[in-house]
């Protein structure tokens, strides 16, 4: 399960990247991608 969160993230984060074309963008991305698996791992 830890390598799925893992792999989500690293896969999100480089998605994150290319959508976003500032600091802020990036910042508000990763911010939801840490909620979703925030929400996850409650699960």
């Amino acid at each position: 399960m830890k390598r799925l969160i893992a792999v989500l993230l690293l896969a999100s984060f480089s998605l994150a990247l290319s959508a976003c074309n500032t600091v802020e963008g990036v910042g508000k991305d990763v911010q939801k991608l840490g909620e979703k698996v925030e929400d996850s791992a409650k699960k």
